[in-house]
């Protein structure tokens, strides 16, 4: 496993237990004893604490939580791009912050939905980075990605066979993947892992139709901001130890009933990108400012 892969170093712990001062900002912090943490050691780090979040269900194995969405957007040379949140400067006890998050479909969107494993300190997740949204084909996953020069901006018109789409792996049609990096431009930038996947599953769920009549207003209405062409996204860290999981992408994963979900190779964690759901964790604070 790479070194960026495994959970933050010590310092980044102490930094979390400091750093809360950024999740006053996005109002998810609630108890008096972690403002008054917040008040006194603010400067160690910014924009931690419980974050709700909409992410992609993990259904088996040690993960604790799942994965979150990256909402998307089809620019208008086709290519696919990850949506980041607005950004803005404010204050917060004393001192100036920038946040970054915006109303999608109801749900508050935040940069704090992907600070864990280590990712809180990429480059990329500095709410003001000056970074391309654009997803970037990352080989090695997918076959049919050797095709695509690495760092090329994916495009719809690479996924035009979705609906039929099938490799060795469980069933085809269910759609078609994409392995991706996103706003790691430059160099000795870290890559932010992500998943695309183009399904014609995904307006099913929007519109709620079938199995998916079950999914909460409050999803389904982000859902449908958060995703374009039965295109999604999410980013692509196991919540467990922080692997790459992948979906139909592992030989082996039908031993875990997993063939036709997003299964991680490490512990077995499983995710079902096809049962999206609100839950929320402790984001870690990125570096201080």
């Amino acid at each position: 496993m790479a070194h960026e892969d495994k959970y933050p170093n010590e310092s980044g712990r102490r930094r979390f237990v400091k750093g809360v001062v950024g999740s006053a900002v996005l109002g998810t912090v609630a108890t008096g004893g972690a403002t008054a943490i917040g008040l006194t050691t603010a400067p160690s780090g910014v924009g931690g604490g419980i974050t709700p979040y909409i992410g992609i269900k993990n259904t088996d194995g040690p993960a604790p939580r799942g994965m979150p969405i990256v909402p998307v957007e089809i620019q208008d040379d086709d290519t696919i791009a990850g949506v980041w949140p607005d950004t803005q400067e404010t204050t917060v006890q004393g001192q100036t912050v920038t946040v970054a998050e915006m109303d999608l479909g109801g749900t508050t969107y935040s940069s704090t939905w992907f600070q864990y494993c280590g990712v809180q300190t990429y480059a990329g997740i500095s709410p003001d980075a000056d970074q391309d949204d654009a997803f970037r084909s990352s080989s090695g996953t997918y076959d049919w990605q050797s095709d695509i020069e690495d760092g090329q901006a994916l495009t719809l018109s690479d996924f035009d066979d979705y609906e039929e789409w099938g490799n060795d792996i469980g069933e085809s049609g269910l759609g078609k993947p994409a392995s991706a990096g996103w706003r790691s431009e430059g160099d000795n930038v870290q890559t932010i892992p992500v998943q695309v996947l183009r399904s014609p599953e995904v307006s099913k769920m929007v519109n709620g139709e079938g199995e998916y009549s079950e999914l909460s207003p409050d999803v389904r209405s982000f859902l449908d901001a958060a995703t374009e062409d039965d295109v999604m996204a999410w980013l692509n860290k196991c919540t467990h130890f922080c692997c790459v999981p992948g979906f139909k992408a592992y030989g082996g994963s039908e031993r875990f009933n997993a063939e036709n979900e997003v299964y991680c190779q490490c512990h077995q964690s499983v995710y079902d990108p096809f049962q999206p759901v609100q839950r929320q964790f402790t984001a870690l604070p990125r570096p201080g400012e």
